[in-house]
């Protein structure tokens, strides 16, 4: 028989965070005349040290079975507690979190009202914590393998890194050779340092890497499987028949450089005169900066390039592009020292270390920077036209040049949408991956096991890129090294009684978690994909989908006690 619901309660102070605006005293005090509470106190910092003590400790003096913590939200300790309660002794699933900071305390002025809200809010978790049943969490075996998708610099970082600690890596690069875009330029900024200086030795590293497998030519046709278990269809001349197992996948895609002949007015494929950054990259490195045969005296820079524009639906900053322009003025200046440089911006971003030093390097050297939005380039004679409002003076003007060099701006790969489909991963607005959080886990995935890297997740210079495929490389370790994952243990069942075998759950699913038995044609949920969104419970018309921890009976009597609370 199942034994009385025991429950404790622990209402936080958070400094001054929520005593500052709540009466904790009285909600503790409230708390403690609730149905089941066997305790209830309050402290400073419920998840401190000396919190969490106070929770193991109450639990095995008092017998607690359920415990309920009224603080901040539970995206920011609920492990926390979870791991505190079950050191306690109590099942982590019979935890229950009540945010009365950012639902409360954050949002209200009237002390009286607040204190009032944050009883309700007590008196609803105490409700569902009475009913919350133990759940217990499972670990799957992990293949000690990874898949990174990507040749750039990105891919060739996480892909040493991984292989350097011991595991067998698949590097997936879907052209000829490795390098990415970077292999396309002559030198980097703030050093000018040439990339043939370091670029073809990590390449080497990374081919003759006793772990690492390259496929080129290759590309994903599939992707099946949960973190620590992938399986990781490539087609390719090389590749050999059968998916490729791993324990997890790092996404190094890269970006694409924006099409300037979506911006028409600006003559590009028309006019000789006017080039891109990128074709200005190789040109400087050929060490051929003629025109129809002629030396340059007159040069032009247009930053923003299918950047910041609204109208074309890329109203992000490409961040690299302010650094480009300046470097490139700079090797300009010093391949032509008799030329007149000039850049035309709407606003000059140093993104990176040294960046404004670089900046004011670039202006030392005598380029000329004017603010100013170009409208349109035609031609005159062997020249063109570059017709432009200087925003500062407040008026229109004609600046005549013989080399003109749009500063094109990253967008994301042609082939993101596919890549995204087959491993249910979500897109920011303006179509690159998004990570699980900007902050606090911004190289992870809404998926688990599957991290991302470089400028396929948004743009960024190389120093950035680097770091962020180290992280992601870290990340991807940590999955191989414990060799299990943990599975999450509130996620969706279904009563193979009650379901019908629609196919809905399995439409509407965003991680692939359920799926149709061929042999009973019932719908299955795989642990490990779910992540306990309750979609596809709510989908359900047969109601056979129950969402564990959070199923109708927990819900209901919130509900039930807020609705006849007085």
């Amino acid at each position: 028989m199942e034994p009385k619901p025991r429950i404790g309660v622990y209402i936080c102070h958070c400094g001054t965070n929520i005593a500052a605006t709540v009466d904790v005293e009285a909600v503790t005090e409230f708390a403690a005349t609730l149905p089941n509470v066997v305790i209830a106190r309050n402290y400073t910092y419920m998840c401190s040290e000396p919190g969490q003590a106070l929770i193991k400790d109450d639990a095995r003096n008092f017998g607690l079975n359920r415990i309920v913590v009224a603080s901040c939200s539970p995206r920011m300790h609920e492990p926390t507690f979870r791991a505190a309660s079950q050191e306690g002794g109590v099942n982590p699933y019979r935890f229950e979190m009540a945010n009365i900071r950012e639902q409360c305390s954050w949002v209200h002025h009237d002390r009286d009202e607040a204190t009032e809200k944050a009883k309700a809010l007590v008196l609803a978790a105490v409700a569902k914590a009475a009913r919350l049943e133990p759940l217990e969490e499972r670990e799957a075996p992990v293949t000690p393998a990874a898949v990174v998708i990507g040749g750039g610099v990105a891919g060739l970082v996480a892909a040493l890194d991984i292989a350097d600690a011991g595991f067998p890596v698949y590097l997936v690069e879907k052209s000829d050779r490795l390098g990415g875009r970077v292999a396309e330029l002559n030198r980097t900024f703030p050093d000018l340092e040439p990339v043939a200086a370091w670029l073809p030795d990590l390449i080497g590293r990374v081919q003759s890497h006793p772990n690492i497998t390259v496929y080129r030519n290759a590309r994903v046709a599939n992707i099946a499987g949960f973190v620590g278990n992938f399986e990781v269809t490539v087609e390719g001349p090389d590749v050999p028949a059968g998916p490729l197992k791993a324990g997890a996948i790092i996404i190094a895609t890269g970006y694409n450089v924006f099409d300037p002949t979506l911006k028409p007015e600006f003559g590009y494929g028309r006019y000789p005169q006017v080039v891109t950054t990128l074709e200005l990259e190789q040109r400087l490195a050929a060490g051929d900066l003629t025109v129809n045969g002629k030396t340059p005296k007159d040069v032009v820079f247009i930053k923003c390039v299918g950047s910041r524009d609204v109208q074309l639906g890329r109203p992000y900053c490409s961040r690299v592009c302010c650094m480009i322009s300046a470097k490139q003025a700079q090797l300009v200046r010093q391949a032509l020292p008799d030329s007149r440089v000039t850049v035309f911006y709407m606003d000059v971003r140093t993104f990176g270390k040294r960046g404004e030093e670089f900046y004011d390097e670039a202006r030392r050297a005598g380029v000329r920077y004017r603010r100013g939005n170009v409208s349109e380039i035609y031609r005159r004679s062997d020249r063109v036209v570059v017709r432009v409002e200087d925003t500062l003076l407040g008026r229109t003007l004609e600046h005549e040049a013989d080399l003109v060099v749009l500063a094109v701006g990253m967008e994301p790969q042609e082939d993101v949408a596919e890549l995204a489909s087959l491993l249910k991963l979500p897109r920011s607005a303006d179509g690159f991956f998004l990570e699980a959080h900007p902050k606090l886990r911004p190289v992870d995935t809404a998926v688990d096991g599957v991290f991302l890297a470089g400028c396929c997740q948004a743009p960024k210079d190389i120093p950035d890129t680097v770091a962020q495929a180290k992280a992601a490389a870290a990340s991807a370790l940590i999955p191989l090294m414990r060799g299990v994952v943990p599975m999450e243990a509130a996620t969706a069942v279904v009563d193979p009684e009650l379901c019908a075998g629609c196919g809905m759950c399995v439409e509407i699913c965003p991680y692939g978690a359920p799926a149709l038995d061929p042999l009973w044609g019932v719908s299955r949920v795989n642990a490990v994909l779910c992540k306990g969104c309750g979609a596809c419970a709510v989908t359900c018309p047969s109601k056979a989908i129950r969402l564990q921890h959070f199923t109708p009976d927990q819900i209901l009597a919130q509900v039930e006690a807020l609705v006849f609370w007085e």
